[in-house]
């Protein structure tokens, strides 16, 4: 077996970690929808045998592009209503799913709009659960590198947004001071770190 003795431990730790049943779904009803998102309440029976209900978020899932040149990796910063405030993030965003677009082509979509970049190569990371206590939501995460800049195209609700370049040190300093507090965003980056830096950084 490849890889560290930490990371061999833990995968043969895991392989003895006991199956447990799947929670069964014996009833689903839809209880509010919009365009965005829809919830619905499902009753379900665990693998105890007790039965209880279950409220899931049903949205679009979206696709995260890390731009890199280099040492260098852009950035957006927005402000994110739910939250109060502005973040610094990487650009992404919802599939389409009139337009059947696959993941590669909203993180080209995104990327292009939020920040006037294209990219010449992208490579995927990785897929996030984004919440998956309570959303079916997932995150396709992608490298853009080969770069070519053109101007942002964005829509009405980000025209508050602004972007800049940032050291990989910039970054993990803005990460420890909290300055960059988005969840996918920093998963993203710890994907690229362990599967993407050495290979593409």
């Amino acid at each position: 077996m490849s890889g560290s003795p930490a990371a061999r431990r833990a995968s043969e730790s895991g392989s003895r970690l006991p199956i447990l049943a799947r929670m069964e779904t014996l009833g689903s009803h839809q209880v509010y929808a919009n365009p965005w998102i829809a919830v619905r309440e499902d009753a379900v029976r665990r693998s105890d045998g007790s039965t209880g209900t279950y409220w899931v978020v049903d949205t679009s899932d979206i696709a995260l592009v890390i731009p890199g040149d280099g040492d260098r990796l852009h950035l957006v910063e927005q402000y994110r209503h739910p939250v109060g405030g502005r973040r610094w993030e990487f650009p992404s965003g919802s599939a389409d799913e009139r337009l059947d677009l696959d993941a590669t082509e909203v993180a080209a979509r995104e990327l292009r709009e939020e920040t006037g970049l294209v990219a010449g190569s992208l490579v995927p990371l990785g897929t996030l659960d984004v919440t998956p206590s309570t959303l079916n939501q997932r995150c396709s995460v992608f490298l853009a590198t080969d770069l070519t800049q053109e101007a942002p195209q964005r829509e009405q609700a980000e025209q508050d947004m602004r972007s800049a370049w940032f050291s990989r040190g910039d970054i993990e300093r803005m990460i420890r001071d909290g300055a960059i507090t988005d969840a996918k965003s920093l998963a993203a980056y710890a994907l690229l770190l362990v599967g993407g830096a050495s290979s593409h950084g």
